[in-house]
C-alpha cells in the first residue's frame, strides 16, 4: 500500500481500531506508563475518537525509562539530542519495532525519491554511527536514510572537517548522475555549504535529492530560510530535489516529509493535531503545539505524544501534491522551550 494513499474517513475508521489497541498494549505492559494514565483518571477502553486519547508530553522520555517489553528483548536504546547539561529521551527498541520502523521509513521515503539505491554522500562524521547499541538521534538518522545509498561516502572527519579530496573525488564520479545526499540541515549548512564556499571548491554538478532535516532554529538566526536554503545548495551543486522532513527520535520512522508544494504530510502511519494554550483543538490555520500519534512504537509507549514545537494545520486530502491525508506547516519552538534537534545541539 503506499503511504499516502488513504482519505481522511478510510484512514479515521482504521487509525482508531489500530490506537486502541496499542494503547491498551502500552498500557498492560509499562508500568511507568499505566501509572502516568492512572493519575489522568484514564480508563480502558472509553474513547470514540483518536484525538480523545491521552497523550503525554515528549521530555516524559526524559525522566522515565519507559519500555513495553521485557529488558532483555530491548535490541538498543536511541538517545535524543539535548544541550549540555539536559538529560536526554531513552527510546527502547527491540528487534520487531526496529525492524517495522525502517520498513515504514523506507515505504515513506520511496514515495518522494523512489526505491533505486543511490550512490550516497552523507554531510556528517562516520564516527557518529560506531556505537552500535547505544545510538544518538544524528546516528539514527544516518543509519536510518542509508538504507537507500550504495557506494556511502561521509563528507566529514571526526572532527566535522570537510574531507575535500573525497568529495571532489564524489562530484567528479557522479557527474550529472542522480545521487542521494543527506544530512542535518544546519551541519549541511554549516560544515559542507559554507566551507565549500569558503575555499571556493568549484564542483561538477549531480542530479538527484537531498533529504535533510533539524537544526532550523540556528539557521533561521543566520538568516537563512528555506528558500534561501534550498537556492544556495542547488546553485552550488546542481541538485534541484531538496526535501525537508521533520521527526523525533520518539517516533523514529514515522517522519514527515515536505512536498513539492512546501508542505510537511501525515502517512498512513501517522496522524497530527495541533492544540492551543489550554491544549484544546485547533481550527485550520490556527498555530498551535504539535501532538504526533504513531501506529510504529511497540516497544516503549511513544504512539502519542505532545512537543515544544508549533505548527499550523492546512488542510486534509486535497494538498496540490496529489498526496492523501493532512498537511501542515511548522513554526519553530514555543519560547524557552530546550534546543534538542540534531544539528542545534552540535
Amino acid at each position: 500500500t503506499k503511504p499516502f494513499s488513504l482519505n481522511a474517513t478510510r484512514k479515521n475508521n482504521l487509525f482508531l481500531k489500530s490506537i486502541s489497541l496499542l494503547n491498551q498494549h502500552h498500557y498492560e505492559n509499562c508500568k511507568g506508563y499505566s501509572f502516568i494514565l492512572d493519575g489522568f483518571g484514564y480508563a480502558q477502553p472509553c474513547n470514540s475518537k483518536v484525538e480523545d486519547f491521552p497523550f503525554i508530553h515528549v521530555n516524559t522520555f526524559k525522566n522515565n525509562n519507559l519500555y513495553s517489553v521485557k529488558n532483555k528483548k530491548v535490541l538498543k536504546t536511541v538517545k535524543s539530542s539535548g544541550t549540555s547539561g539536559h538529560k536526554t529521551s531513552k527510546i527502547y527498541l527491540d528487534k520487531e519495532n526496529a525492524k517495522i520502523q525502517t520498513k515504514v521509513l523506507k515505504n515513506i521515503v520511496a514515495d518522494f525519491i523512489g526505491n533505486h539505491r543511490l550512490p550516497m554522500l552523507i554531510i556528517d562524521s562516520e564516527s557518529e554511527i560506531r556505537n552500535r547499541s547505544v545510538h544518538s538521534a544524528r546516528a539514527a538518522g544516518i543509519i536510518g536514510f542509508s538504507i537507500f545509498g550504495k557506494n556511502k561516502y561521509y563528507a566529514l572527519n571526526e572532527n566535522m572537517e570537510l574531507k575535500e579530496k573525497l568529495i571532489t573525488k564524489f562530484f567528479d564520479q557522479y557527474r550529472n548522475q542522480n545521487v542521494l545526499i543527506f544530512g542535518f540541515s544546519y551541519i549541511v549548512w554549516k560544515y559542507f555549504i559554507k566551507q565549500i564556499l569558503k575555499i571556493k571548491c568549484n564542483l561538477p554538478k549531480v542530479k538527484g535529492a537531498l533529504i535533510h532535516g533539524g537544526g532550523w532554529k540556528k539557521l533561521h538566526e543566520e538568516k537563512v530560510s528555506n528558500s534561501i536554503f534550498k537556492t544556495t545548495i542547488h546553485n552550488l551543486i546542481g541538485i534541484n530535489k531538496i526535501v525537508n522532513y521533520y521527526g523525533m527520535v520518539e517516533q523514529t520512522g514515522s517522519i514527515f516529509l515536505e512536498c513539492e508544494k512546501g508542505f510537511f504530510h501525515t502517512s498512513n502511519f501517522s496522524d497530527i493535531f495541533i492544540r492551543n494554550k489550554n491544549y484544546s483543538l485547533s481550527k485550520f490555520n490556527e498555530i498551535g503545539l504539535v501532538q504526533l500519534i504513531s501506529l510504529l512504537p511497540k516497544s516503549y509507549p511513544g504512539h502519542n505524544i505532545i512537543t515544544d514545537d508549533l505548527g499550523e494545520l492546512k488542510g486534509i486530502d486535497d494538498c496540490k501534491c496529489g498526496r492523501k491525508g493532512k498537511y501542515f506547516l511548522l513554526h519553530g519552538r514555543i519560547k524557552k522551550a530546550e534546543l534538542r534537534g540534531c544539528s542545534d545541539t552540535l
